[in-house]
């Protein structure tokens, strides 16, 4: 049996290795026929010779991720394990780095590298698609973006919508006026808002218009300057609501769609305006698009394998 020996150098064995080795066991999962030994700072591993080439491999690239931003995670550890190649996980160092500060001093900062690949492409791109299942961040990180937009002056409003579909649900039988109805269904833009913005300053922001929530059929016959716009639940607008909201776009404005076009609530044979966009406007300069997965999840573990559990069912329908 062949053995390969890796020292740990410049390296916090405990930090790179995780609490009570866990970062070890999930490597003993994707390497079943390798036997792998962790002690000290010396890790030791047995097998096929050709195995213990691709666990070297991979091995040094996680080195190589912790070393430049100290730390490592589940997340980046599934994403390196599975990567093609070096740009699959790979990011700037910036693109790491605080986005705003919350309440009480909370970092938001891009947490997986798809969220960093967000935060490059809006630098580089006026208009920018993050596509991907429920619990990437992609919404969250896309607000954090604005907010930190706004506060740095490089824009003069922030303004957030979404189409008004509803899940399985129909807000004619909700009680109270428009504004009552549809404050629900654009909860997820506010609970982000709250996170960043101390609750007197947003109501007051609210209140003259700097940050504006409303349901895309308000954004006809707009031109949006100076303002960091974003569309969110993309994948339930139409092909006319689509090319409306993106003909909206004026100067100095940055765009944002964000959506999962596996959750599309539209009627049946109604084509998603946001699988039409990502396939006309895929070539176009100045567009920037990301796809986040299950490995940019970060909320409770359970629901990457509850996507995942749904991904198989989904496939074979």
């Amino acid at each position: 049996m062949n053995e390969l020996l890796i020292e740990l150098s410049e390296i916090s064995p405990r930090e790179f290795f995780g609490q009570q080795n866990e970062h070890i066991e999930l490597l003993k999962k994707y390497f079943p026929k390798l036997k792998i030994v962790a002690r000290g700072n010396k890790i030791k591993v047995f097998g096929d010779e050709e195995m213990l080439e691709e666990f070297n491999k991979r091995f040094s690239m996680l080195m190589d991720h912790f070393g430049k931003y100290n730390k490592l995670d589940e997340n980046t550890i599934e994403r390196v394990l599975t990567s093609e190649s070096e740009e699959d996980y790979q990011t700037t160092k910036e693109s790491g780095e605080t986005i705003v500060h919350g309440l009480s001093g909370k970092v938001i900062k891009a947490q997986t590298a798809n969220q960093r690949r967000m935060v490059e492409l809006t630098k580089k791109n006026d208009l920018v698609f993050a596509i991907g299942p429920a619990g990437t961040g992609k919404t969250y990180t896309g607000v954090a973006l604005a907010v930190k937009a706004l506060k740095e002056k490089q824009v003069k409003r922030i303004i957030l919508t979404r189409p008004a579909v509803e899940a399985g649900e129909n807000l004619g039988f909700l009680p109270g006026d428009l504004k009552e109805k549809l404050d629900p269904y654009m909860q997820p833009l506010y609970d982000a808002l709250r996170d960043m913005i101390p609750h007197e300053k947003l109501e007051l922001f609210i209140e003259k218009g700097v940050i504006q929530i409303a349901p895309l059929a308000f954004m006809r016959g707009r031109t949006l300057d100076d303002a960091f716009v974003i569309l969110d639940e993309a994948q339930n607008t139409t092909h006319a609501q689509m090319k409306m909201f993106l003909t909206r776009m004026g100067k100095h404005a940055k765009f944002m769609i964000t959506g999962d076009p596996g959750q599309i609530d539209l009627p049946r044979r109604t084509i998603s305006g946001l699988k039409e966009a990502l396939l006309v406007l895929k070539d176009v300069k100045g567009v920037g698009m990301v796809y986040l997965d299950d490995k940019d999840v970060i909320r409770h573990r359970l629901v990457k394998k509850i996507i995942s559990a749904y991904k198989t069912i989904e496939h074979n329908d």
